[in-house]
């Protein structure tokens, strides 16, 4: 048997594999006038109500990527599909400033990134981020945002005028402290090394940043936890958070194949082993349960939680700081009369 790089969709009754070998997963970019930006979270699971999403799918290829089974709505695969075959909706900027403009909208936090990224590398040329960014500072609108990607860099005066008007936080998704261990498994993400150069710019520039060690993969990149928060404590980042490996049906043979692709079979063995103690110890390796998705069990997640929450309190992270609830802000800009005070 071959493995193949999109596992089959469950919402295609058929499916097919290449006879011979598969060629190469070339970039497909599709454009889409979408209805609508806004998304509205009920997840007990996440951390915020609404949220925006510019891309489907996503370049850096991660391979434990949550979001990889949406692409299969779009009649795509969670592999290469959901890696190459990106969706970019144009119309992103006018859809945020027509939402806002609706009275029902009242500025609560808006997280960007709640999928795909929003700094993947497509963004270097659609600027459909840099775009919703400007209408967010023109409506005074808070946004908390999540990235993998070093293009953040090109906006930090963005975001830094806009944490000044309203509330502008960043966190940085960096779970593994080595640039060659993350190209094996997040192969086409800004490596960490760039990712907390980002991170000390945005802090330097006065915008309250992060550091996202996820996922936290046993066997893997736990022991990265002591280093990962020391280089983003010097970075300037005062929060931080850990979140354990999550693999769907569909994420699950993705990440057996990188994993195969990159490490030994003793580090194979040991890295799965490591998944299964995590979650509960019956050989399962994903936990679907709303409530308990974001959070692991057992001896081995606690004793890397009790890793975390000691470097944290010796890091005096995760304080007040700037994170706390943002303020009420947003506002609806009125045309403006001229100074002589014609219309």
């Amino acid at each position: 048997m071959r493995p193949i790089a999109n596992p089959p969709n469950p919402w295609h009754s058929t499916h097919c594999d290449y006879l011979g070998e598969a060629p190469p997963a070339a970039l497909e970019v599709y454009e889409e006038s979408a209805r609508s930006i806004v998304v509205e979270n009920d997840s007990p699971d996440v951390g915020f109500r609404w949220s925006v999403n510019a891309y489907r799918g996503c370049f850096h290829a991660c391979a434990y990527c949550y979001a990889r089974p949406s692409h299969q709505y779009l009649g795509f695969g969670a592999g290469t599909d959901f890696e190459r075959k990106i969706v970019v909706k144009t119309n992103a900027p006018e859809l945020l400033r027509a939402a806002f403009a609706k009275r029902s909208w009242t500025g609560e936090l808006l997280a960007m990134s709640g999928n795909t990224d929003c700094y993947q590398p497509l963004e270097a040329s659609y600027e459909l981020t840099r775009r919703m960014l400007m209408v967010c500072v023109e409506h005074r609108q808070p946004v908390g945002l999540i990235t993998k990607g070093a293009l953040i860099r090109r906006d930090v005066n963005l975001l830094a005028e806009l944490h000044r008007v309203a509330r502008a936080t960043v966190s940085l998704s960096i779970p593994f402290a080595d640039d060659v261990t993350a190209r094996k498994i997040e192969p086409s993400a800004s490596p960490p090394s760039a990712r907390f150069a980002a991170m000390r710019a945005l802090a330097d520039a006065g915008v309250p940043v992060g550091i996202n060690i996820a996922p936290i993969i046993p066997g893997l990149n736990d022991r990265d936890v002591p280093e990962l928060l020391e280089r983003a404590h010097a970075a300037g980042a005062r929060r931080a958070a850990i979140i354990p490996v999550r693999l769907p049906r569909e994420v699950l043979p993705v990440f057996r194949l990188r994993l195969r692709e990159g490490f030994s079979p003793s580090e194979v063995r040991k890295i799965e082993h490591g998944v299964e103690e995590m979650r509960g110890g019956d050989g399962r390796m994903n936990n679907s349960r709303f409530g308990e998705r974001m959070t692991g069990e057992g001896a081995r997640w606690q004793a890397t939680e009790a890793l975390f929450d000691a470097h944290v309190k010796r890091l005096d992270m995760n304080g007040a700081h700037e994170w706390t609830e943002p303020p009420a802000t947003f506002r609806r800009p009125t045309a403006q009369t001229s100074l002589f005070g014609e219309d």
